[in-house]
């Protein structure tokens, strides 16, 4: 049990060593009372230009009574930290095969490593390459338009995560979530994703840790295999008895799915077998590009470009009546890269490098979208994005160009691509489009309105250096594999819908979070194989 020293405010050129000084002063004890202190989280505020600083929390360990130093502190800035550790389970039941895991993102992959650190040997299918096979394949897609409707930014080991900005960060509140910290770190993740408020890796950082955490599986008796299609389930009275792979069939008692947002073809067999789907809500839109120094003194102010600052990165949501309009995926010097997984679509995303160094920001500026919009049926949320990404494809000239303008031509201006000084980063090419011209009115009227708004909060975001892309449509899963309190499909004993596919996550981190909480179930129920 450690104290937490939380508010600690200093100014930009304030140290390490200086912040752990302010902590111990403002938790009223002597250095030699320390046994160990660390940060916890540290962030920026910037809500005021002229007043620009870091606030941190730092955990004190010290000898002696945690509980009487808090009390004699007398401040609510110190606290005790109360840990919360992971329960990791045995059952009873015998397994007669080993558990498989359907999809190699982050749910499936911690499902997986969880699983082979306990004995239970899984078996984990992956319908793309392994990372580095993947890497060429992509960079051959955003090189010369040859997709590979298997292996893409969507598809392939550690899922869209991999090639997007690596972000941490996350809503939900679960101890598990600095587990899956600490497993990134251990797996070659940069030590700072522990106290950063805003935590990244990066593309390049995820594409090493992924390929760390396969071998680990291995190692401890789990099988990955890649280039394998999970096709159907084998049922038997409710209850699953193994799978139909790409390369044939799979014992199993317990399958986890795994398969990530973008899996359309697994959402369809799922339907075939009367596995519980529901249509989800999620959004769609365009991604905006600005140059990353417009972002930075829109934020900082004349303290724009300070070596001490991170890059100026936002989050702007408005809403009216039932719908929201907001930023998704923000990628400070990052590129919009080309995502489609089906072909004769567009598919727009954001990546960024860890040292995010590329000249532009970009994010996603998407709408809620619902069954009023688009069909109360399990999938037509699926088709409905199918339609945006086919007719994205038409408008950009039918080559895997993406349709592109200016913001103020969206709005109703005249300036043309040409020109803006922004120049798009979409590796196959824009075509100058009406955007307006992809979406539903409402969608459309939504965007406007957003641009608009965000405008006044961040100067120039609707300016002459504002271009978007279109279009953006996999922001999270439009299915919802309804799963009950035992983590089970309902109906199918034995399948486990799992990660941000299966409509319960959104994001690295509560995916892997999802990932763990599955893991955890079957292991409460199975013993494990060795």
């Amino acid at each position: 049990m450690a104290i937490l020293v939380s508010n600690i405010k200093t100014g930009l050129g304030a140290t390490q060593e200086e912040i752990f000084a302010k902590a111990v002063k403002t938790a009223k004890i002597t250095p030699e009372q320390v046994k160990k202190i660390y940060l916890v989280k540290t962030s920026v505020d910037a809500r005021k230009q002229n007043n620009i600083h870091f606030v941190s929390s730092v955990a004190v360990e010290v000898a002696g009574q945690e509980e009487a130093v808090v009390k004699k502190a007398g401040s609510r800035d110190v606290s005790l930290q109360k840990s919360q550790p992971l329960v990791w389970p045995k059952g009873e039941q015998p397994l007669t095969a080993p558990p498989v895991i359907a999809g190699f993102g982050p749910a499936g992959m911690f499902a997986a490593l969880i699983l082979a650190r306990a004995g239970y040997c899984p078996v984990v299918l992956e319908r793309g390459a392994d990372v580095d096979q993947r890497v060429q394949k992509v960079e051959d897609f955003w090189n010369h338009c040859r997709l590979d409707t298997q292996t893409n930014v969507q598809f392939g080991e550690g899922g869209a995560g991999t090639f997007s900005d690596g972000k941490l960060t996350t809503r939900i509140s679960d101890p598990r979530c600095g587990y899956i910290l600490e497993e990134l770190i251990a797996h070659g993740a940069p030590e700072e994703i522990r106290y950063k408020q805003k935590p990244h890796v990066g593309t390049d950082n995820l594409r090493h840790i992924v390929k760390s955490i396969r071998q680990e599986i291995i190692s401890l008796g789990g099988q990955v295999h890649f280039n394998t299609r999970l096709e159907n389930l084998c049922l038997q009275n409710g209850r699953v008895q193994g799978v139909i792979t790409s390369r044939g069939p799979v014992p199993a008692q317990a399958v986890v799915a795994a398969v990530g947002h973008s899996a359309r073809d697994t959402f369809q067999m799922l339907e075939q077998n009367k596995v519980f789907l529901e249509p989800k809500p999620f959004s769609v839109g365009v991604r905006v590009e600005h140059p990353q120094q417009l972002i930075d003194q829109g934020l900082y102010g004349s303290l724009a470009g300070s070596p001490v600052l991170p890059k100026g990165e936002y989050q702007l949501s408005h809403r009216e009546g039932h719908r929201g309009v907001y930023t998704f995926c923000m990628c400070p010097g990052g590129a919009v890269v080309p995502s489609a997984s089906e072909e004769e679509t567009v598919v727009t995303n954001g990546m960024s490098q860890y040292a995010r160094d590329g000249v532009n920001a970009n994010a996603a500026v998407v709408v809620s979208v619902s069954s009023s919009d688009f069909g109360t049926a399990p999938l037509d949320g699926m088709a409905f994005q199918r339609r945006l990404e086919q007719r994205a494809f038409a408008l950009g000239g039918r080559s895997y160009a993406a349709p592109a303008q200016t913001v103020c031509s969206f709005l109703g201006g005249s300036i043309s691509l040409e020109q803006c000084t922004t120049k798009p980063t979409f590796a196959n090419g824009v075509v100058e489009q009406n955007l307006g011209d992809l979406f539903p009115p409402q969608v459309t009227q939504m965007l406007q309105t957003g641009f608009a708004v965000f405008d006044r909060k961040i100067k120039g975001f609707a300016g002459p250096q504002a271009v978007i892309t279109g279009v953006e449509t996999r922001t999270s899963s439009p299915v919802r594999i309804t799963r009950g309190e035992n983590m089970q499909a309902l109906g199918i004993e034995g399948l486990y819908p799992c990660g941000e596919g299966a409509g319960y996550a959104g994001g690295i981190v509560s995916a892997a979070v999802d990932g763990v909480r599955v893991a955890q179930q079957i292991m409460a129920q199975y013993q494990p194989i060795k």
